[in-house]
């Protein structure tokens, strides 16, 4: 694991593109605490930071295949790496070390570009091919690990992090009002796009490959979730049989290991499958101060006793929270409205604290097996839309219903006749769907989050997002309706809410306390599978997460079976409260306000709000968490224009 940036040119490289390279190493120096190196060209720089986890002592980068023509710097891990130099190696390529991505050098010497076919793992890497003057730049399949580019005229400059390309100079300062309107809805920017207007995300799954001499830089895909092959197989069996292919893959290293537990069904499941292969494993659970109904370090510590395996528990208190509030926004690199974000943290840093160098969590169970009620929500409306497209008719009996009242609580109850018994809410979403695209899906617009943003956001925006904005919508409207529904829905639930919430907290506050994190359930054969079963078999009519809790039936006993998603929920109206109380005051004549992102009458709303209510929900949080983000791109020598 490691941090990577450099720069690319038309022309041969200044000492002022040498100081901007400078600057990005050692902005990526918690990325890579153990030492660093570069790969030096007349048009080209390629730097590394490392964090050392395989092949300690003899793994520095840049790594090169036998006359050193083909060099690489890379972040991430290739758990297929051992088979890989043997195969290698039986085919007369000579390995100087053991280090997993050397065998990246000698696949590019075989196959060139294609050898991103032949990776298994989390990875992002630059290689640069002396021979033929053109840069390979790769990232992987499930975007586990970040890329940032700026294209200049002439130039290319790449690196792990914002703040780090930030240093280099290259960004011109201006932001991306679109982009910051979507965080807003999202509570965080999808990819590739950036809050600077300059920047993008080299997208997962994606390549670009740069030729000095005429200068042409081409992007291009070469994996989609989408393309995975029909199988006819039995899914839990299926299932299980690649969860334990994984296992003994994915805790290769040569430093301890550890497993963020929270004793649900996904971390339960990886720390099961990892215990037998890895002696010493070390588990990790957050929990609050007062241990109220939503604290699972409980939970953890009995499932964590069957497996035999330490436990360490970390109580995550509302004054911790709030006076490291504005390091931890800066630390995501992006701006991730997630309150839930202080648990990545404290785990994170407790692992370093414990020289534990290597996490593994359990992020992707969720959003690959059904595992939140909105997504099939969705698609059940998008269906339901579909029907009613092809007949050219919206009945209104498909859409009004009558529901229950909810128990007896006076502000559910207040709530339930606004709705008018249910009834409001289908006439509102047969309005929608006679007026939206026709290949809109319904889909993350169902999120409550999402829903309020586009309600009370325009009410405090400032001069600059006032004009034309595309609507956050577009990033699930397609030319037409796919014809299956279910397979989008799961793309874009890991494209946009896994990749960009789960994933980038995990990268980015793992490796801000130098700790890689590896994230098992995300594994591109396990995703292949899933999706390969799932175009044979639909699975999303089924209760929740039907087909991992069949799979790891017996591997796990009963009670974690048994158990009600809860998810990482923390004590909100407390920590809330205790934000916008300490940094309500920032948003006056803030750095958003100075950029034309809220009015100033705007910035004294959202300062107003002392914890969550049904208006406006996230919406303060979201402004107080991209003030300090802002600021913090500010003193990294960001010069912010319009």
């Amino acid at each position: 694991m490691c941090g990577i940036s450099g720069r690319l040119s038309a022309a041969p490289l200044t000492a002022a593109d040498q100081t901007a390279c400078d600057a990005m190493a050692r902005a990526l120096v918690h990325r890579g605490p153990d030492g660093d190196g570069t790969l030096r060209d007349a048009q080209v720089r390629l730097d590394n930071r490392r964090l050392s986890i395989i092949d300690v002592a003899g793994g520095w980068q840049p790594l090169y295949n036998e006359d050193r023509s083909v060099g690489v710097v890379a972040n991430g891990e290739i758990y297929n790496a051992r088979e890989l130099a043997t195969e290698l190696t039986a085919r007369g390529h000579t390995l100087r070390t053991g280090s997993d991505i050397e065998v990246i050098a000698h696949l590019y010497e075989e196959l060139g570009d294609d050898c991103v076919h032949r990776l298994r793992g989390m990875f992002a890497f630059a290689l640069w091919d002396a021979t033929r003057q053109r840069a390979l730049i790769v990232r992987d399949r499930m975007g586990e690990k970040p890329l940032y580019v700026h294209e200049g005229q002439g130039t290319l400059t790449f690196a792990s992090e914002l703040r780090a390309l930030v240093r280099s100079g290259a960004p011109s300062g201006a932001l991306d009002y679109e982009a910051i309107d979507h965080y807003f809805h999202f509570l965080w920017v999808p990819e590739p796009r950036t809050p600077l207007a300059d920047v993008r995300k080299l997208d997962a799954g994606h390549r670009m490959v740069v030729e000095l001499a005429p200068w042409r830089v081409t992007t291009s895909r070469w994996w989609n979730l989408e393309d995975a092959t029909p199988l006819e197989a039995d899914p839990a069996t299926t299932v299980r049989g690649m969860l334990e292919e994984i296992a003994p893959l994915v805790v290769r290293s040569d430093v301890p290991v550890g497993v963020a537990l929270s004793g649900g069904l996904d971390s339960s499941t990886v720390a099961a499958l990892a215990a037998p292969q890895c002696p010493g494993l070390v588990a990790f659970s957050v929990g609050y101060e007062g241990r109220p109904p939503c604290d699972e370090r409980a939970d953890a510590a009995r499932f964590a006793a069957d497996l035999k395996i330490p436990l360490i528990e970390i109580e995550c208190r509302t004054a911790d929270v709030v006076e490291s509030f504005p390091q931890l926004c800066r630390a995501t690199d992006d701006p991730i409205a997630d309150i839930a974000g202080y648990g990545y943290w404290a785990v994170m840093q407790n692992a370093r604290e414990q020289h534990v160098p290597v996490l593994l969590m359990g992020q992707g169970g969720d959003e690959l097996f059904w595992g939140y009620s909105w997504p099939q929500q969705g698609l059940r409306q998008t269906l339901r839309k579909q029907r009613s497209l092809a007949r050219g008719h919206f009945s209104l009996n498909d859409y009004v219903r009558f529901e229950p009242p909810p128990r007896l609580s006076p502000w559910g109850l207040r709530k339930w006749w606004r709705r008018r018994f249910g009834w409001a809410d289908g006439l509102a979403e047969r309005a929608r769907d006679m007026q939206s695209p026709a290949g809109q899906l319904v889909s993350y617009d169902l999120n409550q989050h999402f829903q309020q943003a586009r309600a009370v956001m325009p009410q405090v925006y400032g001069a600059a997002m006032q004009g034309e904005r595309g609507p956050a919508e577009q990033w699930f409207t397609f030319d037409a309706m796919p014809d299956r529904v279910d397979m989008r829905v799961t793309s874009l639930m890991t494209n946009l809410y896994l990749r960009e919430n789960g994933i980038t907290q995990g990268d980015r506050l793992g490796m801000h306390a130098s700790v890689e994190v590896r994230l098992p359930l995300v594994d591109y054969r396990l995703v292949e599978t899933v999706i390969g079963l799932r175009k044979s078999h639909p699975d999303w009519q089924l209760p929740p997460k039907t087909w991992m809790r069949e799979a790891v039936r017996g591997l796990l006993p009963d009670y974690v079976l048994s158990r009600q998603k809860r998810g990482f929920e923390p004590p909100y109206d407390a920590w809330l409260g205790g934000l916008t109380a300490r940094y309500g005051s920032s948003l006056r004549d803030g750095a958003l306000v100075r950029a034309g992102i809220l009015s100033a009458a705007g910035a004294a709303t959202l300062a107003a709000q002392t914890g969550w209510n049904a208006t406006w929900g996230y919406q303060p949080f979201a402004a107080l968490v991209l003030e300090q983000w802002l600021r913090g791109m500010i003193d990294e020598g960001l010069r912010v224009s319009s």
